[in-house]
């Protein structure tokens, strides 16, 4: 989206990469990733791209905008993104324009399932990916030891650097022209009340359609079927007419206070997304100290107001409210640190970019780029931190939910939290992450508590390297308000108040990469739906990502169906596909449909669907060449070693006349792309210096040998001039190149996890038959019998005991992947039980 060459930029790199047909790179493929017919749909869109500049520039149009986003966060900056680029006449009103994507926390973008979201969110067109790859200073790929699947990029943030992308993204009117940011509060909302009142922006039903993103062959097609007929439940409940009965408002606009604090105005509008963050009725804490806000400015003592009227109105309108935390650690002056006394944590170089234009296009990020990465480094807590942390507990705040214990992040504790639940632990690791280039402020990763100040010195004093540290601004808790998200469809519309969308942490999840996959969603279903409304054409179809084709469908359905009664964080653990959902190939999942919907920039001729269609038919070119590439076994034991190429098996007798394909050997474990490829190359070579060798053997004039050898570069064009008299049947070979870093992950992924998607599926399907089965109710829910289950999950399964497989599956936080493991375990235990019955039958009768 950032980038401003043509397409022959993308036909240049994929040419460069060993793609020859580089015009088909222009073709959209036909395959679509909607389960409904898509005629209708590309018929409203190109009413709507006729008409967007007239619309845009209607100032007789009774609203004044289509969408108003509530909030500047991550969740409202892809949210008015979003509904920019589907046409729609976007106001992004916020307190203060200066903090628009203002890393609030941790300057840090990306994680284990966080880096998939990100991955997604630019696949789709949105803009944290690429404000993340200008803005980053230390990058790292997390559990790079382990399968494609469960790797997840992440970067440090320089703060400055992406608030200031992030601000120049939106506030760009060649990106977004149809987008106006306004300093502003808002205070209420501006409705139309009535039970079964009429929306003005309807989604409308699904067209059946068995499609899926997932290629499968004939023997799955009930699988294809069944995870499609899921999404399209999930659509048809985001429909108008299945939310009718629950509806008691319909939306106008805002009601917003001007900056200097003295004005009021009412701003109309078709829809709303409200983003609030954690300034929904928030409250700050150290120690014992409260006073309200939604958060600290930056690195200072001023407090942004909290949000209160729109509050009252959700509570008026009985939406299910409850309270959550979370709270930021001390920012500490780098210049006090012994940073000898630490472990260095240096970035990787080469980085892998969140971007999949930048990576297509084997371009690194800026600071990459300009070798000015910085370095994080490690220190560790002690018994002397925890003796203290308990020590003081008594002076940690008192909240308002869950009895005055408070209700945070159960994955992203504060230091007390981790003390208290492992007593046993001798130290939790602290990362120390410098704030950006040009400050001294360090951020240290795992230290939240809001102690008293004076506290909070005495315990980061206690950790090696820290031992003289100055504190420049005490950490602090925030408590603030959230909305069940059950009450939400799948487009995040509420089902009471028609045109309302949430998206964020007012959803009660955590974490800026979750906020911003909600953004997204949210602002192209207002948009799409207010457009639509706007220009007279029917009811839009709901922008609803499936289980099977995101971490974003994943994390909207969790929340929609379960809802949370703590913050939610995005794992990979959540996702029963994550074999087939990885950060490898987010785009290939969801570009097409971003496009589909509108929600990439450039259309047809833009330069993501020319990217995508490239690295599709690159991949499907290497995996074609890795299937049609064959050895005898020994010889990939003799030339990649016999430990990596199979084993001993590879050298037992009979199988010297075996042959495998460079797709077989791959797919065993330990085998890596780039050996497979070094081998297939070493061959060829092999053959072509003995071909040219047998050429200069046979004779014939210097002309005829250059001829030949320029004829045959080319396997599928080389044939030798009429007359020649060297051996037609000689033809040179190519020389397999190496898999670029754009395609790599993606060719390895594919081949490795082959056999592993089908089963999934397979599992999947058993699962989905078994819901109905019941649970027996003396079953212990203990990690000695369920070893694979979290600690989480198990704490859960004990409180709610659910009857049948079905109740388990609603239970928030508890995996499909669990729940498969656990349906296993029941089985198994019933023919047990039913084994040593009968053998106890058959004794007793013989007796």
């Amino acid at each position: 989206m950032t980038y401003s060459s043509s397409l022959s930029r993308i036909t240049t790199i994929a040419s460069q990469q060993g793609l020859r047909s580089v015009s088909k790179i222009r073709n959209i493929k036909t395959k679509s990733h909607i389960p409904f017919s898509t005629s209708a749909f590309f018929s409203s869109r190109t009413a709507i791209t006729s008409s967007l500049q007239s619309h845009v520039n209607n100032q007789q149009d009774s609203y004044e905008y289509d969408v108003i986003v509530v909030g500047g966060g991550h969740a409202g900056c892809e949210a008015a993104s979003a509904s920019a680029r589907t046409g729609a006449r976007t106001a992004l009103v916020t307190q203060r324009l200066d903090t628009v994507g203002e890393l609030s926390c941790n300057p840090s973008i990306g994680g284990i399932g966080k880096g998939h979201l990100v991955r997604e969110v630019d696949a789709l067109g949105g803009l944290m990916g690429d404000v993340a790859d200008r803005a980053g200073c230390h990058f790292r790929v997390l559990n790079r030891r382990k399968g494609p699947a469960v790797r997840g990029p992440r970067a440090q943030m320089d703060r400055d650097l992406y608030r200031n992308a992030m601000a120049d993204q939106l506030f760009d009117k060649n990106i977004h022209p149809g987008l106006e940011c306004i300093e502003a509060s808002v205070e209420d909302l501006m409705l139309e009340e009535g039970d079964g009142i009429d929306t003005l922006t309807p989604f409308g039903m699904v067209e059946s359609s068995s499609s899926s993103v997932f290629n499968k062959d004939d023997s799955s097609s009930s699988i294809t079927d069944t995870v499609s007929a899921d999404l399209e439940k999930a659509m048809d409940k985001t429909s108008s007419q299945a939310t009718a009965n629950e509806r008691k408002a319909r939306i106008r606009g805002v009601i917003v206070k001007d900056s200097n604090g003295e004005n009021t105005r009412e701003i109309s509008a078709r829809c709303v997304i409200i983003t609030t963050g954690t300034f929904l009725r928030g409250v700050l804490m150290i120690g014992k100290d409260r006073y309200v806000g939604g958060r600290h400015l930056r690195d200072s003592e001023e407090v942004e107001a909290p949000s209160v009227g729109l509050a009252h109105t959700l509570s008026r309108f009985g939406f299910p409210l409850g309270r959550l935390k979370t709270g930021t650690p001390p920012r500490l002056d780098g210049r006090t640190i012994d940073w000898d006394a630490c472990v260095i944590q240096p970035s990787e170089n080469p980085a892998v970019p969140f971007s999949h234009l930048r990576q297509f296009a084997g371009e690194q990020p800026p600071l990459v780029q300009q070798n000015t990465l910085i370095n994080c480094y490690k220190s560790t807590t002690n018994q002397h931190t925890h003796d203290l942390v308990m020590k003081y507990a008594h002076l940690l705040p008192e909240y308002d939910g869950m009895d005055g214990k408070g209700n945070g992040p159960r994955y992203c504790p504060s230091i007390y939290k981790k003390v208290e639940r492992f007593p046993d632990r001798t130290g939790h690791n602290s990362f120390l992450e410098p704030e950006g280039l040009n400050t001294h402020i360090v951020y240290p990763n795992g230290m939240s508590g809001p102690y008293p100040p004076e506290i909070q010195l005495q315990i980061m004093r206690t950790m090696p390297g820290l031992e003289k540290v100055e504190i420049i601004r005490p950490g602090y808790d925030v408590e603030y308000d959230f909305v069940n998200p059950q009450s939400l469809t799948h487009a995040l519309e509420t089902k009471t108040i028609a045109g309302l969308f949430l998206a964020g942490q007012i959803c009660g999840t955590t974490g800026y990469e979750e906020a911003a996959a909600q953004g997204i969603v949210a602002g192209a279903n207002a948009g799409r739906a207010a457009v639509a409304s706007s220009i007279g054409d029917k009811a839009a179809k709901p922008f609803v990502i499936g289980r099977d084709e995101g971490y974003i469908g994943v994390l909207v359905d969790d929340l929609v169906t379960k809802g949370t009664q703590e913050p939610y964080r995005m794992f990979t653990s959540r996702a029963e596909y994550r074999i087939s959902l990885r950060a490898d190939n987010a785009d290939m999942r969801l570009t097409r449909k971003g496009f589909e919907y509108g929600l990439l920039p450039g259309g047809p001729e833009g330069e993501q669907i020319a990217a995508l269609n490239a690295r599709e038919m690159l991949v499907d070119k290497r995996v074609e060449e890795l299937r049609n590439f064959k050895l005898f076994v020994t010889d990939w034991a003799e030339r990649g070693g016999t430990n990596v190429m199979g084993g001993d098996a590879m050298n037992r007798k009979g199988r010297e006349g075996h042959k495998k394909t460079a797709e077989e050997i791959l797919g065993m474990p330990h085998v890596t792309l780039n050996s497979v490829e070094n081998i297939i190359a070493q061959v060829q070579t092999e053959e072509r210096d003995r071909l040219l060798q047998s050429i200069q053997e046979k004779g014939g004039t210097d002309e005829e040998k250059e001829q030949k050898i320029g004829l045959t570069d080319d396997l599928n064009e080389s044939k030798p001039s009429s007359g020649s008299t060297v051996d037609t049947e000689l033809v040179l070979p190519n020389i397999l190149p190496l898999s670029p870093p754009s395609t790599y992950d993606t060719v390895e992924a594919t081949v490795k996890y082959k056999s592993y998607v089908k089963r999934q599926h397979r599992d999947m399907e058993s699962w989905r038959r078994a819901q109905g089965l019941r649970i027996p109710p003396d079953l212990a829910y203990d990690h000695s019998e369920l070893p694979t289950l979290s600690k989480e999950e198990l704490e859960k399964l004990n409180l709610v005991r659910p009857t049948t497989f079905a109740e388990a599956s609603q239970i928030s936080g508890v995996t499909p992947q669990s729940l498969v493991f656990l349906y296993h375990h029941v089985t198994r235990r019933s023919k047990d039980r039913d084994y040593e019955r009968s053998k106890k039958g058959s004794s007793i009768v013989q007796n």
